[in-house]
């Protein structure tokens, strides 16, 4: 076991040499339904490094090429999502970037217009797209060669979350929360996911009790943030100021995390604690 000490005011463990958090964006697809808001989830394969098996919102890491790159953009610029999420200047560009590619990537919803304003029909950058999954392109290149312009005004700040310094894996994870735009449709046709498709938030925190999927503290709470709303429209009109929240960790596994409600988290956990909870 690494090296780590407890913080005698907290109870927390601080390994010696915790992980260095990498910059990520998740978004939180949304549209409206006869139960509440219905968001978009994705279950990834077990084979996954990252949160493999369990249920999640489309996203990913950073592409540092996005983060001082020429694009065209309309909506809140650079300045305003650092203000928003703590950033810099270039990380909240790659921040916003990153949420849009990952949206394209892993379920074919494609934040950005041609110059009359129109979204692209279904599957005509389909070979783009597998080469932004692949790495060979970027967001930045993509958008610049198609004649696009990055819909920023179409997503909005939710909320911010980084991995408990006891993660091998961390991530300082960004959560975007957007509509799915009138006539673009989100799939499941990507290699990272075995099953895909909508709930309302309040039926996928319902097959969660009943233990019929997994989901992680920082999807947990995005689901229940999501559940209080009828309407998209009631919930993007929501003002928020985004706090960023990291897990204190009492001990050097999953149940040691405390986290805002997490003790409502952990009854409905119910022993449920996949066999490598100790990460």
């Amino acid at each position: 076991m690494a090296e780590q000490s407890v913080d005698p005011d907290t109870g927390a463990v601080i390994p010696a040499q915790p992980a260095v958090p990498r910059d990520a964006s998740t978004v939180v697809l949304i549209r409206d339904g006869g139960d509440g808001v219905e968001v978009f989830l994705q279950r990834r394969v077990k084979t996954m490094a990252f949160a493999g098996g369990m249920t999640v919102f489309p996203g990913g890491g950073v592409d540092a090429r996005d983060a001082e790159a020429h694009i065209s953009w309309s909506g809140p610029d650079a300045d305003w999502w650092a203000r928003t999420f703590g950033a810099t200047e270039p990380v909240a560009q790659a921040l916003v970037c990153a949420a849009v590619r990952e949206t394209f990537e892993e379920c074919g919803v494609l934040f950005a217009t041609d110059a009359d304003g129109r979204f692209p029909e279904p599957g005509v950058f389909a070979d783009a797209r597998a080469q932004l999954v692949d790495k060979s392109e970027s967001l930045a290149g993509f958008l610049a060669a198609n004649g696009l312009t990055l819909r920023a005004d179409l997503i909005a700040p939710l909320a911010h979350w980084i991995a408990p310094v006891i993660e091998k894996r961390r991530y300082d994870t960004r959560f975007f929360v957007a509509a799915l735009p009138e006539g673009q449709h989100a799939d499941g046709e990507t290699s990272e996911v075995s099953v895909a498709g909508w709930l309302s938030a309040r039926e996928a925190l319902n097959r969660w009790v009943d233990k019929q999927h997994f989901v992680l503290p920082p999807t947990w709470s995005q689901l229940r943030e999501i559940a209080r709303f009828e309407t998209v429209a009631e919930l993007l009109a929501e003002p928020r100021e985004i706090s960023m929240i990291m897990p204190d960790a009492t001990t050097a596994t999953m149940s040691g995390l405390r986290f805002p409600h997490s003790d409502k988290y952990f009854v409905e956990l119910d022993g449920r604690l996949p066999s490598d909870a100790s990460r």
